[in-house]
Formats: C-alpha cells, sequence, structure tokens
C-alpha cells in the first residue's frame, strides 16, 4: 500500500510486477476501486502494473469538487513520482482521464488505451438527477440502476454481482457526486480529436453507460486508433470478460515493451 499526496489529500495506490516491466498506469471507472483490474493482471504478464484510487473511492482522501483536468493532473503526478512514461489504461471516468492527460502531458505517455469511454458521457440533467438521488438516498439508492448498466444478463444472475455492488453502494457519496459533476462538465473532443499516439480504443456490446457506437466514436476522433467490440460485455469487460479484454490489451502493450 502506497500513498501519493495531492493538494486534497492522500491518494492511495499500488505496484505490482516486475521493476523492469513496462509501465501500465490503469484508471478505475466511477463508483470502483482499484481492484476492478484483479481478473485481468495475470493475463498481461511483463508488465509493472500501478493503479491507483480517484478522491473518494477506494482508500484515497474525499476532496472537494474536480474536474476531469483535476483529475488528469493527479494521474500525471503519479506517473512522475514512478518514473514513467507510461501506457496509461482508463476504463469509463478512467478513459476520460486519459484522454485529457494524453492531450495535455503526452510526454507521459507511451500510449493510451480507453475501455468504454467517450469524449462526453451523458448529458447534464442525466448526471443531475443521479446525482440528486445521491443526496437523498446514498451511494445504495441507485446501485441496482447502475448495475443494470454495468453487466449484461448472465453476470448479474450469478453471486459474482455482490462484491461489485457491495463496493460500489460503500462509495463514498461525496467523492462520488465529485465526479458525476466531473463527468457532466466535461467535453473532451477537441483535445481527443487532436490526439497522435498509438491508441488502443475497446467496447462491450452490452454496455448500458457508454454503448458500443458511442465509444466507436471516440475511435473515429483519433487517427489511426485500433477499435474492438468484445462480444458479451457491458460497461467492465476487464471484470466479466476478462480473458477477451486481456487479449485485445496484450499484443498492443506487447508493441510498447523496452
Amino acid at each position: 500500500m502506497q500513498v501519493l499526496m495531492r493538494p486534497w489529500g492522500a491518494m492511495h495506490y499500488r505496484i505490482d510486477g516486475p521493476e523492469d516491466g513496462l509501465p501500465v498506469v490503469f484508471a478505475n471507472s466511477l463508483g470502483t476501486d482499484l481492484r476492478l483490474w484483479d481478473a485481468v493482471l495475470p493475463l498481461l504478464p511483463g508488465i509493472r502494473a500501478i493503479r491507483y484510487d480517484k478522491p473518494g473511492h477506494g482508500l484515497s482522501d474525499s476532496g472537494g469538487p474536480v474536474s476531469i483536468a483535476d483529475l488528469a493532473e493527479d494521474a500525471a503526478a503519479l506517473i512522475e513520482a514512478t518514473g514513467g512514461p507510461a501506457v496509461f489504461v482508463g476504463l469509463s471516468i478512467g478513459g476520460m482521464i486519459g484522454q485529457a492527460l494524453a492531450a495535455r502531458r503526452p510526454e507521459l505517455l507511451r500510449a493510451l488505451v480507453l475501455s468504454n469511454t467517450a469524449p462526453r458521457m451523458g448529458a447534464p440533467e442525466i448526471w443531475a438527477a443521479r446525482i440528486a438521488a445521491i443526496r437523498a438516498g446514498g451511494v445504495a439508492s441507485i446501485a441496482d440502476a447502475v448495475l443494470e448498466r454495468w453487466f449484461a444478463p448472465p453476470f448479474r444472475a450469478t453471486p459474482a454481482l455482490h462484491p461489485w455492488r457491495n463496493m460500489l453502494a460503500r462509495c463514498d457519496a461525496q467523492g462520488y457526486i465529485a465526479a458525476c459533476e466531473a463527468i457532466a462538465a466535461a467535453d473532451l473532443t477537441e483535445g481527443t480529436a487532436g490526439l497522435r499516439m498509438p491508441v488502443l480504443v475497446i467496447a462491450g456490446d452490452q454496455d448500458g453507460s457508454s454503448p458500443p457506437d458511442l465509444v466507436r466514436g471516440t475511435a473515429d476522433l483519433i487517427p489511426g486508433a485500433d477499435f474492438h467490440v468484445i462480444p458479451g460485455a457491458g460497461h467492465l469487460p476487464c471484470v466479466e470478460t476478462p480473458a477477451a479484454w486481456a487479449a485485445l490489451l496484450a499484443p498492443f502493450l506487447q508493441d510498447h515493451l523496452r
């Protein structure tokens, strides 16, 4: 367990893998912590996996209001502290952080992986309604609706769903709301269209939060981006279909090994 002090407090991170492995930073989705990647790391040998928790998520402190740019600065500080440049892998809001980081600090990145994400994700009024629901009833009050968008029906019918519901429901409400507000305010289209680095874009065909066509539009903005859709996967394919997700990522990472 390691901590990087940021202006808003302590940011928890963890490093796994060989010291001389390819540095790969993983950024989690809204309402999850760094355990999001547990199932895929054993399928990605040869990397130095650097995982971290956003403000109000996992073991990190809960900060105040943030923007996607602020969250990108946290990621930049982590890469600098752990000896970048790195490949950055971001899912959902983690992918938005990756887009902002790549546009602002391209020298810190070898390549970028954008999973189940887009430059804009959801209309502001949708986020406003979610925030209002959380303020009225806590994060647990929205958990079942969120899980329907996260996972395809077969996964939701298994006991494996319960730990993910618990992770989401126990997320700090202030940190979750701050992240929602950051997403609602963000339009990264211009910066993402200007990216000129190797980019892999991944979607799930059962994703109710970032549908495949939305994610495909992200890939279409970036010259040379490689786009793939995973059949049977929802919003968190690294959880639901880890072997298929890792099978796309592994050869992409192999291209960037030292």
